[in-house]
């Protein structure tokens, strides 16, 4: 294979810029479910301490319970010392279920949330919806969240006080959830043994890519400062599983400080994820991404110093 065939080659298999529509520029809430209202930008200044981004799609089975979880906790530090202010936000991935009009009914439960949802037109990928809400929140630190609840969403305080530790002064930083400590549990032993083989292989195959210092890099349960989402995510390029490693790979790039912290996590049924198919796909989404950075197609750039 010639260098022009194998470049030709990764043009075809690099996926397009994703492109929103103009409803997928707009939210509505429980409130006022029936008026669409602009979102905002990353880059406009914080307004609350505390984005979630929820992607959803077709959770209508399970997003009650976790909504139930994840707007508890959140309720609790708001009214207590902490007085954390917050909002919730629900990118519903293209779903036919009707997840966004129950994310919405969700909401009326608590009355003194502030719970976003967003309607993609299309299934994208969870990485699609997790860079799309990322780049709409409004919280001076924002966490992406799985819609399934495996994570104990009051493990949320072990990141933030992580975050305080590495980014006092919210400089751009990243906390990770990690279930590495879990490895030898019930928890993960339980899984099938093609599942475990592949979670092995795929580290293997990250120590290459350059993110082996992160032990779990797949957990669902993540948290950014503002700096660091706005200067991660619009250089994003992957929406499908393996997104995650992108994120990581560019907060390395950028030098930024990444603790890895461990939760709580257990395994919840219904999960999207087809094992050997999905992680086919990581692997040839691994090789295009490396083979990108390297060749400089997708490139990072840092902040420029005001």
């Amino acid at each position: 294979m010639t260098s022009t065939t194998a470049y030709t080659l990764l043009v075809f298999l690099s996926p397009s810029a994703i492109v929103p529509s103009p409803s997928e520029k707009t939210y509505r809430t429980s409130r006022n479910p029936s008026k669409r209202l602009s979102l905002p930008s990353i880059h406009d200044p914080a307004s609350v301490d505390l984005t979630v981004v929820i992607p959803a799609y077709n959770e209508t089975e399970r997003l009650p319970s976790m909504f139930s979880t994840t707007l508890a906790h959140l309720e609790a530090m708001r009214t207590a010392q902490a007085s954390r202010t917050y909002e919730v936000l629900v990118v519903d991935d293209g779903s036919s279920d009707g997840t966004a009009e129950l994310a919405l009914k969700l909401g009326l439960e608590y009355a003194e949330s502030e719970v976003r949802v967003v309607a993609l037109e299309k299934n994208v990928g969870k990485g699609g919806a997790v860079r799309h809400g990322m780049l709409h929140g409004r919280g001076r630190r924002l966490l992406m969240v799985d819609a399934d609840g495996a994570s104990r969403f009051e493990d949320l305080e072990l990141l933030w006080k992580a975050m305080d530790e590495i980014a006092p002064k919210e400089e751009a930083a990243v906390v990770v959830g990690s279930r590495a400590h879990l490895v030898k549990t019930e928890a993960v032993v339980k899984r099938s043994l093609l599942r475990n083989v592949l979670m092995y292989g795929l580290h293997t195959i990250l120590r290459i890519v350059g993110v082996g210092h992160i032990r779990d890099t797949q957990c669902g349960f993540k948290l950014f400062t503002r700096r660091a989402a706005q200067q991660i995510f619009p250089y994003q390029h992957l929406a499908t599983w393996i997104f995650d490693v992108e994120l990581l790979l560019l907060a390395k790039q950028l030098a930024m400080p990444v603790a890895e912290v461990p939760i709580e996590w257990h395994e919840v049924s219904g999960s999207k994820l087809h094992v050997v198919a999905d992680s086919l796909q990581m692997l040839r989404d691994l090789l295009v991404l490396r083979a990108n950075h390297l060749l400089g197609r997708w490139k990072v750039h840092p902040p420029t110093l005001k």
